[in-house]
């Protein structure tokens, strides 16, 4: 926004003058999780080395990020309409601060799954509220420059993380190996958050709502109840109480759902309401994203398998991975004008990462012993754009039949259900790659096998993705009552804040 502008037409008064400068200093957060979120993935051969580390303690220290961020990001969401934005913003980034040091100064690998589960609690704190003081601080004319810019936070550390992992672990400071990934969030995050002290405004919703531990305890109980036979039950020998825990898993997450009607039906407030669930399209994108980003495991195998058979160091690895990027920068510019089609075009992009995930597994097989970086390249570049047409219009289909004051906690169902996906691709993935490895199959053997069981997700997320409603999606459902009525009733802070979709490593 040009000098001239500002002067012919000032901001209203409730707007900052410094608003711009607390976006940037906020978007921190964004890009911050975006980068933890993959950091760890190239370095996983240098922690195993050093903390003598097991296949399953690689495994949680990469799905107990994923999973502490889901299972606690709405509640984070609630903490900070009730107690306030900036309060909480401000205890998630110290928290997260803390938590990356603690990581960095971790002694075994027990101690740095600890470190990781509280990063992404602490990151479940920050995050939501980015997006809530957005709304507040820019008016409806600015807000989607602001989002775009939120977006490019997104599209940025899902490509710098991987990179940055790359380069510090090749410059290997002070001899610390691969420490720095995290103690590099301390310098950087102790000025964001003195500049976010100085510079955010503080903004509380209008309604408050009660808090629902029960159901928070429920859900986190269901979902462990997978994961964690899933990542130990290899190393235990799949013992009878894996097996009871996983069955567990649906009667678990069965009694949370009968809890949850019920605190709806005394008038108090869900983790989920169950309005929400109501709709087909809404459960249908809710499984078929779980199922979808499961897929995102493939980085796990790739990253070890590249470095241990390959030879490749972390930054070549990592310059590997971000290729990935260019197909989902190329897909998000052809999926807006697809978007409409909706069922037709999770299947075509279900179909297309399917296929390029099938084009890097044979890529990995035939290049084997002399496999290059830009080998690997159409086969990620196809995948990309897989993943861009199915992450938009998933939260598409999702929030078309929901109402308008639904949007904000909708979306942050979509958002929760690719963090929990992500948790669950590397646990079942993991399982059957490092099971072969440690069964003494050839490390292309194992990878083969483990990136075709990502390829068979892919397929599976396509079958599921029937389940949604054929025909078209009427865009002009999405549009915001707000955007017809007076501005000062869109702006006031208990409004309804729609969150985008941000893939894990995407």
């Amino acid at each position: 926004m040009t000098v001239e502008h500002l002067a012919v037409s000032p901001p209203p008064p409730q707007y900052s003058p410094k608003r711009w400068a607390t976006l940037a200093v906020t978007l921190f957060a964004v890009f911050m999780d975006m980068v933890d979120n993959t950091v760890l993935n190239v370095a996983l051969p240098a922690v195993q080395r050093d903390l003598d580390a097991s296949s399953s303690q690689l495994e949680w220290s990469v799905a107990g990020y994923t999973l502490a961020f889901a299972a606690a990001m709405i509640t984070g969401a609630r903490l900070g309409d009730q107690l306030g934005r900036r309060r909480i913003y401000l205890i998630g980034l110290g928290a997260f601060v803390a938590t990356s040091a603690l990581a960095g100064a971790a002694v075994n690998a027990e101690m740095l799954i600890i470190a990781r589960v509280l990063q992404g609690v602490a990151a479940a704190l920050m995050v939501p509220q980015v997006l809530a003081m957005l709304q507040v601080d820019f008016p409806k004319s600015e807000r989607p420059k602001a989002m775009s810019l939120y977006g490019m936070s997104l599209a940025v550390g899902g490509i710098g993380g991987p990179l940055l992992g790359g380069i510090l672990l090749q410059a290997d400071l002070f001899d610390l190996g691969w420490r720095p990934v995290f103690y590099i969030n301390v310098p950087v995050g102790l000025i964001a958050l003195a500049a976010a002290a100085y510079l955010t405004r503080e903004s509380r919703a209008d309604a408050r709502e009660s808090f629902d531990i029960r159901g928070t305890l429920l859900a986190t109980a269901g979902l462990v109840s997978l994961l964690y036979p899933l990542v130990q039950g290899r190393e235990l020998g799949w013992p009878w109480w894996t097996f009871a825990l996983m069955v567990a898993c649906p009667v678990l997450l069965w009694l949370f759902a009968v809890y949850e009607r019920r605190v709806a039906a005394r008038g108090e407030s869900p983790i989920i309401d169950p309005e929400l669930l109501r709709h087909r399209s809404s459960v249908g994108g809710l499984l078929v994203a779980v199922l979808f980003f499961c897929g995102m495991a493939y980085q796990v195998v790739l990253t070890v398998h590249l470095q241990t058979a390959e030879g490749y160091s972390p930054l070549r690895t990592a310059v590997a991975l971000a290729t990935f990027t260019v197909g989902v920068g190329i897909g998000s510019a052809i999926a807006p004008q697809l978007m409409p089609l909706g069922r037709k075009v999770v299947l075509l992009g279900c179909a297309v990462i399917a296929v390029g995930m099938g084009i890097v597994t044979w890529t990995v097989d035939h290049w084997s012993g002399s496999l290059e970086w830009w080998h690997l390249v159409p086969g990620m570049v196809i995948s990309g754009v897989g993943l861009a047409m199915v992450a938009g219009t998933l939260l598409t289909i999702v929030l078309a039949k929901m109402p308008k004051s639904s949007s904000g906690a909708a979306s942050s169902l979509v958002n929760t259900a690719i963090q929990v996906g992500a948790a669950t691709g590397v646990a079942i993935v993991g399982t059957v790659y490092f099971t072969l490895l440690e069964d003494h199959h050839s490390p292309v053997d194992s990878a083969v096998t483990g990136l075709l069981t990502v390829v068979g997700l892919y397929v599976l997320a396509g079958l599921l993705a029937f389940v949604l409603p054929p025909g078209r999606v009427d865009m002009s459902e999405l549009e915001s009552d707000e955007d017809d009525e007076d501005d000062e009733a869109g702006d006031r802070p208990g409004a309804a804040v729609p969150t985008g979709v941000a893939p894990p490593g995407a």
